[in-house]
């Protein structure tokens, strides 16, 4: 038996290979360059028909998404800042309102303290003018009484230094003479 390492040639065997790889054998190519073809026909095909067409619209699709959510984004931003200016004019004009009914109430509260001032004021110089009227009318019983009292007085003072018991008459024209040199 021969080893299995050695081969044994018949006449209907093709000789044994030289070295080296069948790519790079020229007798090769021909069918090499057939499959080539073939092959490269084929994932052209795929790849012009199928998968870029594909991944075109999944990537059109992602831009438009992406375009979308921009807009989408801008237009909310869009009505944020209208909202909040919205939301600066009601409070400026709650603000303003708020301050508008504050002077409203002073005004009034001033207006009610004025009207109670002058309610007392009206009280109390209608007090004063009872109390001047009272005061004049016990000045002028005081008076009544001090020529009374000034008489009374004339005479005994006479009757003091004289001796001699005074008349009312002459009593009250001593007062009177003694009144004016004061005044």
């Amino acid at each position: 038996m021969a080893p299995a390492h050695e081969q044994t040639h018949t006449g209907t065997e093709e000789p044994p290979h030289e070295g080296g790889l069948p790519q790079f054998q020229l007798e090769y190519w021909g069918g090499q360059i057939v499959w080539l073809l073939l092959l490269f026909t084929l994932l052209y095909f795929l790849m012009s028909r199928v998968f870029v067409p594909r991944m075109r619209k999944v990537l059109d699709t992602r831009a438009q998404t992406i375009a979308d959510a921009v807009e989408q984004a801008r237009r909310a931003q869009d009505e944020a800042k209208a909202m909040a200016e919205a939301g600066r004019a009601e409070v400026a004009e709650a603000r303003a309102a708020a301050q508008r009914a504050g002077a409203e109430a002073k005004a009034r509260a001033n207006a009610a303290a004025a009207k109670r001032q002058a309610a007392e004021d009206e009280r109390l110089n209608a007090k004063m003018a009872e109390a001047e009227v009272r005061i004049r009318a016990s000045r002028d019983k005081a008076m009544s009484n001090v020529g009374a009292i000034a008489s009374d007085t004339a005479q005994a003072m006479i009757e003091k230094l004289t001796g001699v018991k005074a008349t009312a008459a002459d009593a009250a024209a001593l007062a009177a003479a003694t009144a004016k040199g004061n005044a």
